[in-house]
């Protein structure tokens, strides 16, 4: 396996195991990583190129299921603010009447 692919395959596992944690900033790095890991595997000539298909669908898989979590935690984040901003919107009622 060359070492592109092997870098693909430890980069994934780390992201991975950042979004079971949902740490968002190894996220964003390990994101980065990803990326370049990806871009090298595809320009190195790999001798199997069935290993390389198998990890680049691991990945897309992996990136899925951030996708489907990302979206998660943004709808979350929005009924936050949302009850943040109703609760501002009552406090400054309150102060009127009050």
């Amino acid at each position: 396996m060359s070492s592109s692919v092997q870098r693909l395959e430890s980069t994934g596992s780390a992201l991975r195991a950042a979004l079971a944690n949902q740490d968002w900033a190894a996220i964003g790095e390990l994101d980065q990583q990803c990326r370049q890991a990806v871009d090298d595997a595809m320009v190195d000539a790999v001798s199997d190129t069935e290993v390389l298909r198998a990890r680049m669908e691991e990945l897309l898989a992996l990136y899925r299921e951030l996708v489907t979590l990302c979206q998660a935690e943004q709808q979350r984040l929005a009924g936050e603010l949302i009850q943040l901003n109703q609760a501002k919107q009552g406090a400054k009622v309150y102060q009127l009447f009050g």
